[in-house]
Formats: structure tokens, C-alpha cells, sequence
């Protein structure tokens, strides 16, 4: 039997993570049911996180982004009342209140 030498990508390194109770048992429960251990399901899960493509390094995605797939979804067979120049006819020509 030959020793075989890791490279750089596969030698391993133990170290501390702290987690939930909670997370935990759930991570350690799915790991069984799925035959596999612990940190494989932990390392696993890391490479699925560090493999997904980032908005940028602290930047969030705007609300406008994230409602964009559902943009024009929603049909309530109300015509839009701005395109309707009846509706706007004596718009901002209204006594002023709450001078």
C-alpha cells in the first residue's frame, strides 16, 4: 500500500463553529437522513453558499428588484384612472386645506 500525498485543495482543517441549538439538531438530523455526517452536509452547504453569485459585497437587493418577477402578475380589471383624463380634470384646482 502506497501513502498517497493531499493537495493543497483537499487537506483539511478542524475548526470551531458556533450554532443554534436549534440549527444544530436540525443540520445533524438532515445529515442522517441523508446517510451522510455532519461536516459533510456543513462543507457542502458552504460550497453551495460561496459558489452563489453576490449583488456585491454589503449591497442589498432593492424592493423594486425583488417584486420584478411579480410586476403585472395581478389584473384586477380596473383601467389605470391616471390614463383616464376624466379622473384628473379638476386635479390640484381643489380648495386648499391643511395650510
Amino acid at each position: 500500500m502506497g501513502s498517497r500525498i493531499s493537495t493543497p485543495e483537499e487537506a483539511a482543517l478542524k475548526t470551531t463553529v458556533e450554532l443554534s441549538e436549534e440549527l444544530f439538531r436540525r443540520a445533524k438530523a438532515e445529515a442522517a437522513l441523508r446517510g451522510r455526517k455532519f461536516k459533510d452536509l456543513v462543507e457542502e452547504g458552504l460550497r453551495l453558499v460561496l459558489q452563489t453569485p453576490r449583488h456585491g459585497k454589503h449591497e442589498r437587493q432593492s424592493l423594486d428588484d425583488l417584486m420584478a418577477p411579480a410586476r403585472g402578475i395581478v389584473d384586477s380589471g380596473i383601467p389605470d384612472l391616471a390614463s383616464n383624463p376624466k379622473h384628473l380634470k379638476d386635479l390640484g384646482r381643489g380648495p386648499r386645506r391643511n395650510r
